[in-house]
């Protein structure tokens, strides 16, 4: 069984943060919600480089927007995939320092999850896409030969 892929997930509304959880909870993905970005980027510190897959964090959020906390836990961690949503702002310019950002209208629980796949296997790296071609070329090739 692979290991659960960790998503620190960022919001200072706890009714949102505790839907966005249960969403990837019951996905199977491990959820570390916080509604502090400023306890994020602590414990985004003390992590071991690649034991965080995934930030997810709300765009507006009153002690640092989460531009702000994506800026600072890249600085950290600069292989750690980010995606920044809002339910408010519907421009891409507030949120640069994200690889992926949603915008209000935009952001189905779907659309969600697929983004939030995509990222955590971008963060795995070629290995995943690298180990399956190699099969295949080689029953490929012994079709070719026959």
């Amino acid at each position: 069984m692979r290991p659960k892929k960790t998503i620190v997930c960022v919001d200072d509304n706890e009714h949102i943060l505790s839907v966005r959880t249960f969403l990837l909870e019951t996905r199977g993905y491990r959820v570390i919600a916080l509604t502090n970005p400023h306890e994020a980027l602590d414990m985004i510190a003390h992590s071991l480089p690649g034991s965080l897959d995934l930030l997810l964090t709300d765009l507006i959020m009153p002690q640092m927007d989460g531009n702000e906390l994506v800026r600072r836990a890249k600085n950290t961690h600069p292989q750690l995939p980010a995606l920044i949503l809002s339910g408010t702002v519907t421009a891409y310019d507030r949120a640069g320092q994200a690889d992926v950002f949603l915008p209000k209208g935009a952001c189905t629980p779907a659309e969600l999850l697929e983004r939030v796949r995509i990222l955590v296997a971008r963060k795995r790296g070629p290995k995943k896409y690298s180990l399956p071609a190699a099969p295949m070329a080689s029953s490929h090739s012994i079709a070719a030969a026959s």
